[in-house]
């Protein structure tokens, strides 16, 4: 009978020799992993610090594009607001008032002797901005009491706007303004009737 070759069997150093790599080996891959966090800690950051950056330049570039429809619509509404019958005396931009813990703002206050329109602009129009201007149009003559005895109007302008933001805005009685073109214009349906507040 031929014998069979057996390797030894392991003895107390081969077998903690063994664990003592395993044991290296396990705290190479922590280091691997600590590295590897590290790392994607530091991206993260950056990234964060990058996306604060751009949201940063988002924003100022949304504020400018309202600076710049309320500007373009500033020397339109003389004109659009006296072809509907009402006498412009005085376009004030950038109106705010703040009384009893109360605030509003607006962006173009159209006054005449007895009437005023409200206009908020913006670079695009959303139901959520009309419905913040119909807000703003309940606080108006509360914060701004030089004009209680004025009829006051709403009136929402923008670049860019759906049909059926248009729609709402109508529908809540607000004249909506509208870039056309090169010019601003004004929508009224024909069974349009301005709220006055």
């Amino acid at each position: 009978m031929l014998a069979t070759l057996q390797p030894p069997p392991p003895t107390f150093d081969d077998v903690w020799r063994g664990l003592m790599e395993i044991r290296e080996l396990f705290k190479e891959n922590d280091k691997q992993i600590m590295k590897t966090k590290e790392e994607n800690d530091r991206r993260i950051e950056e990234n964060d610090r990058i996306l604060k950056n751009l949201s940063k330049k988002l924003g100022d570039l949304g504020n400018r594009l309202g600076e710049f429809v309320e500007h373009m619509v500033s020397p339109a509404v003389v004109r659009l607001f006296q072809n509907l019958g009402i006498e412009v005396h005085t376009v004030y931009p950038n109106i705010e008032s703040h009384r009893n813990g109360e605030g509003i703002e607006i962006d173009l206050l159209v006054v005449n002797d007895g009437v005023l329109v409200a206009v908020e602009c913006k670079s695009k129009l959303t139901e959520e901005h009309v419905a913040e201007h119909l807000v703003r149009m309940e606080k108006l003559k509360r914060l701004l009491p030089e004009f209680r005895n004025h009829r006051a109007l709403g009136a929402v302008a923008a670049m860019v706007m759906s049909e059926e933001v248009k729609r709402y805005a109508h529908s809540q009685g607000l004249y909506v303004l509208y870039q056309n073109g090169e010019t601003i214009e004004i929508g009224t349906p024909s069974n349009f009737a301005p709220k006055a507040w």
